[in-house]
């Protein structure tokens, strides 16, 4: 399963995890996650924490027959020589050494440092740019019920200046098109099957303005 979240604080309310809906697709054509005035679905994150004041909260969410241990390894390969987790079609993922608290890098025009990190399981990096993004995303692999894996990727922020129109209209395309391009990956890595999720018009037009 595959979910896509989008919303605000104070429309979430939490559900159980084996009553959750099935996901919006990826970022392609009939399959982009918009922001809703919907209630949004619940975090896939219960037992991580929760930045209850962010005002924008996107959730990326897959389940894999893997087991945790083995899907939270991963996370451990990123911006690494051996990278199992990063899509090859978008700017790579650096930082400036090892995947470590402190580290600072970024992917593209997107800038932040690492500033918590758990070995297998969740990485959490916060944001310096681009201007007025104000908040944290995190990677994090969960177990679920039938043994398997759940692995999320978690935007937790609010927006100010420019990033008040470039995140809604630029970047959220982009990221949704991205971390579905990412799961992805993280399913051939685990010997399962790719969605192959298609950009849509838009992600093609602004990948191609930014080429």
């Amino acid at each position: 399963m595959s979910r896509i979240e989008t919303g605000v604080r104070s429309r979430t309310s939490p559900r159980p995890l084996a009553g959750e809906a099935d996901a919006h697709r990826a970022a392609g054509e009939g399959s982009r996650a918009t922001a809703s005035q919907d209630r949004p679905r619940p975090s896939p994150l219960q037992t991580e924490d929760r930045d209850e004041s962010a005002a924008i909260r996107n959730i990326h969410q897959r389940d894999f027959r893997a087991d945790a241990a083995t899907a939270g390894a991963l996370i451990d390969t990123l911006a690494s020589s051996g990278d199992r987790l990063w899509p090859h079609r978008w700017p790579r993922i650096r930082f400036d050494r090892s995947l470590s608290v402190g580290a600072i890098g970024g992917h593209g025009p997107i800038r932040y440092a690492i500033v918590a990190y758990e070995p297998g399981r969740s990485i959490r990096f916060r944001f310096s740019a681009p201007r007025g993004f104000i908040g944290t995303h995190r990677f994090h692999v969960a177990t679920r019920p039938d043994g398997g894996a759940r692995l999320a990727h978690v935007i937790e922020m609010h927006v100010e200046g420019p990033a008040i129109f470039t995140w809604p209209i630029v970047f959220r395309w982009l990221h949704d098109a991205l971390l579905e391009d990412l799961l992805d990956r993280a399913a051939a890595s685990l010997g399962e099957t790719p969605r192959n999720a298609r950009w849509s018009p838009w992600v093609r037009f602004l990948r191609w303005v930014s080429s």
